[in-house]
C-alpha cells in the first residue's frame, strides 16, 4: 500500500504524520514552527525535512513515500507551484513563497499545497461530518475564524484564492472584523479578564467548565462568542444555503453545549425558508482534519 507524508502548518506547531491512501496513519508527530524566529526559509527547511525523515524511515521496511499533502496557514493560489498568496504578520516573508514547487524539487516527490480550512473541509467531506454532503460550508473557530466553502466535493476557491474566508467579514455597525470579536481566543480573553487571572493562563476547557457550573462571566463570553459568530454563519445561510454547516477547531468539541445554542440563534437570524435545509454539524477528525484532507486532494490530483 501506499505511504504519503502529510503534513499542517500551524502558528504554534508543525503537526506531520505518514499515512497511506485510506487516510490510516502509521505515526505522528510535530514540531514547533518558530515563523517569527526562523521566517519562511525556516518552514521550508522543517518541512524537507520532515519528509527526509519519513523517507528514511519507510525505506529501512522496503517501502516508499509516494508524495507529500500540506495544510497550511496562509491564503494559497490553486495550481503545482503551492505558492502562498497572502500570510499574515505572525509568518514574516511566507507571503510570495512557492512552497508546492520547493518540497518537490528537494524532496523529488509530487506535492499538494492547500490552505488549512479548505484541507480540514476536504478532510471532514473524505472521512468526517460532511461525508456524502453536496455542498457544506466549513468553520474553524480558534486564534481566528476561518471558512471554506465545498460543492461536490470541490472546494470553491474564488477569484483571488480567497473565498470563504469568513473571519474577515465586518459585523454590523463596527469597525471589527468577525474573528476579532467571535473568536476562541477573545471568548477566552473576557472570561480571564472578568476573573481577573491572565489570558495566558487559561484555556478554552476551563471557560466551558466554569460555565456548566453556573458561572455567569463564563457563561456571558460563551454566549457572545456564539451570538457573533451567528451573525457570519448566518450570512452564510443567505449568500451560499449549503446542505451543511461544519464547525471545527478546539472549543467546538463543546458540541453539547454548543449545540442548541447555535441552532436557537439562527432560527432567530435566518428566516424559515433559507434556514430549514441546511443542518448544523460539528467536525470529528479534529486535529487530523487538515492533514487528511491535504492527502485527499493529493490523491485527486494524482487521478
Amino acid at each position: 500500500m501506499a505511504h504519503y507524508v502529510t503534513v499542517d502548518i500551524g502558528g504554534t506547531a508543525i503537526k506531520h504524520g505518514l499515512a497511506d491512501e485510506t487516510g490510516t496513519f502509521k505515526t505522528q508527530g510535530s514540531r514547533p514552527t518558530l515563523a517569527r524566529e526562523e521566517g519562511a526559509a525556516g518552514i521550508v527547511h522543517k518541512v524537507v525535512e520532515i519528509v527526509g525523515d519519513y523517507q528514511k524511515q519507510v525505506a529501512e521496511d522496503g517501502l516508499t513515500v509516494k508524495g507529500v499533502a500540506i495544510s497550511t496557514a496562509g491564503i494559497v493560489e490553486p495550481g503545482p507551484d503551492g505558492r502562498i498568496r497572502y500570510a499574515g504578520e505572525h509568518f514574516p516573508g511566507y507571503s510570495g513563497v512557492c512552497l508546492g514547487s520547493l518540497v518537490r524539487e528537494a524532496c523529488h516527490l509530487p506535492c499538494h499545497v492547500e490552505n488549512d480550512t479548505n484541507a480540514a473541509a476536504l478532510g471532514e467531506f473524505w472521512l468526517g461530518a460532511a461525508k456524502g454532503a453536496r455542498s457544506a460550508f466549513m468553520v474553524t473557530v480558534g486564534t481566528g475564524i476561518g471558512g471554506a466553502f465545498l460543492q461536490d466535493g470541490k472546494i470553491w476557491h474564488g477569484a483571488g484564492s480567497s473565498a470563504g474566508e469568513l473571519g474577515f467579514l465586518r459585523l454590523h455597525g463596527s469597525l471589527k472584523l468577525l474573528e476579532e470579536a467571535a473568536s476562541a481566543r477573545t471568548m477566552v480573553e473576557e472570561a480571564a479578564i472578568s476573573h481577573n487571572v491572565s489570558p495566558a493562563e487559561l484555556k478554552g476547557e476551563t471557560v466551558f467548565a466554569w460555565a456548566s457550573k453556573g458561572d455567569a462571566d463564563a457563561v456571558n463570553a460563551i454566549e457572545h462568542l456564539v451570538d457573533t459568530l451567528s451573525e457570519g454563519l448566518a450570512a452564510v445561510c443567505c449568500l451560499l444555503n449549503p446542505e451543511l454547516i461544519v464547525l471545527g477547531g478546539g472549543i467546538m468539541a463543546q458540541s453539547e453545549y454548543l449545540r442548541p445554542r447555535f441552532t436557537q440563534r439562527l432560527e432567530e437570524l435566518v428566516v424559515p425558508a433559507m434556514r430549514d435545509c441546511t443542518r448544523l454539524a460539528f467536525a470529528e477528525l479534529g486535529n487530523n482534519a487538515g492533514m487528511l484532507g491535504a492527502l485527499y486532494a493529493l490523491l485527486h490530483e494524482e487521478k
